[in-house]
């Protein structure tokens, strides 16, 4: 699991020695001691590493765990490296069949941190990758460390069974002290945050008509109110929630309708590129006028959503129009190259500029050969299949 603090301290604790016994590859030596870091083991001795000491192999697994690497203690025998210890420990996933305790490792770790704070030296043995220790080795330690593992599929990686242990003894050690917590939240929502907000709710539910038939609604606002109370919410919560209920009463606004702007908005922007003598064109000058043109092609009204949604999902259309692509200098609101025909949308409302920029328009798409259909915004939104079916009738001649 990634996402160490750097800014927090290690903590420096007195815990037993690891001590591995003739590991053969760098990498389990490095991983070992990532996981010694883990949970503040800083000790590590090695009997007799295969491919010697030191080892790229291993400060490149150890991930940030150098400074255990750093200071790694080398034995040419496992009698040498205990000599000093008091109580040994020896993992183990095979019966030896030695009559000493065998004991997990939660209560290994137990042991260990009441023989450490009386002063004591203690040490766990951890054998080589392919077949562990030998009976000799075992014979040296105290206790047996084995894991609760699948009998079946016993077999533990070095470092995974030097994480187990650690991991153990440090929740022993630390009382079981996670790293960090939930943040403080503010304080929990009065009754009568609650109650304010609950009223807007229903109110804006009983104008959708949620809360039907009218037999159900009172077990259906009970029912409601329980979610929430459940929640256990804060103030900030009610602010939240209030905000998100009256975001969708009012309607969607913004990029989360696709766009920022209604047929009125859009009408209006029109005018203003019209009276620029920008019409539909590409501006060239100007970086205002530049950028409303640039608002309008992105942000879609109502009818151009649902007719470009028809435009490209329909068998009849799809893959034949293009939204708001140049024409020379001009940009019809959809254009087909292969039909070569253009459809403008006719907002309520527009102006003699917006007219006669579209009479400008569609004289000169027509001269270069393009067939323009003009469809009313008022008759997309109401009545979508009727301007297609005159689309299609219009493709059709072109056939």
């Amino acid at each position: 699991m990634s996402g160490t603090d750097k800014s927090k301290a290690g903590l420096s604790l007195d815990g037993p020695i690891v001590i591995l016994v003739e590991p053969q590859l760098g990498e389990n030596i490095g991983m070992a001691a990532r996981a010694m870091g883990n949970f503040a083991l800083s000790a590590l001795r090695i009997v007799n590493p295969r491919d010697g000491w030191p080892n790229i192999a291993a400060q490149r697994a150890a991930a940030g765990a150098d400074y255990i690497l750093d200071k790694v203690e080398l034995f040419d025998t496992v009698g040498e490296a205990v000599a000093d210890l008091d109580l040994l420990f020896a993992t183990t996933a095979r019966p030896h069949d030695q009559a000493k305790p065998v004991v997990g490792p939660e209560a290994a770790a137990s042991e260990i941190s009441g023989h450490v704070a009386a002063g004591g030296k203690a040490g766990i043995l951890f054998g080589r990758e392919r077949w562990g220790l030998t009976n000799e080795e075992v014979g040296l330690a105290n206790r047996i460390i084995t894991f609760p593992v699948n009998p079946g599929f016993a077999s533990l990686n070095l470092a995974q069974a030097v994480l187990l242990v650690g991991y153990e003894w440090f929740k022993r050690a630390t009382s079981g002290q996670l790293p960090h917590a939930m943040p403080e939240r503010s304080e929990r929502a009065s009754q009568h945050q609650m109650q304010a907000f609950f009223d807007n709710l229903i109110r804006e539910l009983d104008r959708v008509e949620f809360l039907r038939p009218a037999e159900k609604r009172d077990t259906m606002l009970v029912n409601l109110r329980n979610i929430f109370t459940r929640m256990e919410p804060t103030k900030q919560d009610m602010h939240t929630l209030h905000g998100v209920v009256m975001a969708i009463a009012e309607g969607r606004k913004g990029p989360a309708k696709g766009g920022v702007l209604d047929g009125e908005q859009a009408t209006r922007l029109r005018a203003l590129l019209a009276e620029h003598g920008q019409g539909g064109g590409v501006p060239d000058s100007g970086s205002t006028v530049r950028g409303l043109a640039r608002l309008l092609r992105r942000n879609p009204t109502d009818a151009e959503r649902l007719l470009w949604q028809a435009l490209t999902r329909d068998r009849r259309f799809a893959g034949g129009f293009k939204r708001q692509t140049p024409v020379g200098r001009h940009i019809p609101d959809f254009v087909s190259f292969p039909h070569r025909i253009a459809i403008e949308l006719v907002n309520a409302g527009e102006n003699e500029a917006i007219v006669a920029d579209r009479v400008a328009r569609r004289a000169w798409l027509e001269a270069r050969d393009y067939r323009v259909i003009e469809m009313r915004a008022a008759d997309v939104e109401r009545g979508l299949e009727a301007e297609l079916e005159r689309l299609q009738e219009m493709m059709s001649q072109s056939a």
